[in-house]
């Protein structure tokens, strides 16, 4: 038995050598294997609903994009009024607001007020729900802005920026004035209806 381990040993670390120069030896099978597990992991396909489900009459959107904003954060606000503007009155992008006493998860691909709250999301006419940049990027591109976000495209672009926008998303509520997301979560449970409270740091909300 001690000579089987003593025979075993050497072919071990004979193999534990040949791993990395096979690597070395053939760097394109590497390679390969890489852009495999990358390819993996980077195309996870996105949720999907029944675009039907997002129509009160059960017919397809004949919007592009439906934009999910918060209507008492005044940054956003800015945003939304330019694109809205952009828009025209044309009917690319369906805008809802997800502070209005009138969401519904249901009616918005199962998206809850709190998953909206935590980052921006949007749907697609065909059922895509996106998120972060990849929402900007479609946004702009229905308005005729493509431009602006279309070096997202890239990969590597698109990772770091979804990193800075985490930040902005994590950190929204405080700069802008509000409390927290467990504190705003926990009066919106309260109110029964938009009379009878105001959401903390909630401004005057505009209609979409």
């Amino acid at each position: 038995m001690f000579a089987a381990r003593a025979l075993a040993r050497p072919s071990a670390r004979l193999a534990a050598v040949r791993a990395p120069l096979r690597s070395v030896a053939h760097p394109q099978r590497a390679s390969i294997r890489a852009r495999a597990t990358s390819t993996e992991v980077k195309d996870a396909p996105a949720a999907k609903v029944d675009p039907t489900s997002l129509t009160s009459d059960g017919s397809a959107p004949s919007w592009q994009i439906r934009m999910l904003y918060d209507g008492d954060c005044p940054l956003c606000m800015r945003e939304v009024d330019m694109l809205r503007n952009r828009d025209a009155g044309v009917g690319k992008i369906d805008f809802v607001d997800i502070a209005s006493p009138d969401y519904s998860a249901e009616k918005n691909g199962g998206i809850s007020f709190e998953e909206a709250m935590g980052e921006i999301h949007a749907i697609t006419a065909d059922g895509r729900i996106v998120t972060n940049i990849e929402v900007f990027r479609l946004l702009y591109e229905a308005v005729g802005l493509g431009w602006v976000y279309a070096v997202t495209r890239v990969p590597w672009v698109e990772a770091a920026a979804n990193k800075v926008y985490g930040v902005w998303a994590k950190y929204r509520l405080p700069v802008t004035g509000r409390p927290d997301l467990a504190t705003v979560l926990a009066e919106k449970r309260s109110c029964k209806t938009d009379e009878a409270c105001e959401l903390p740091g909630a401004g005057e909300r505009k209609s979409s």
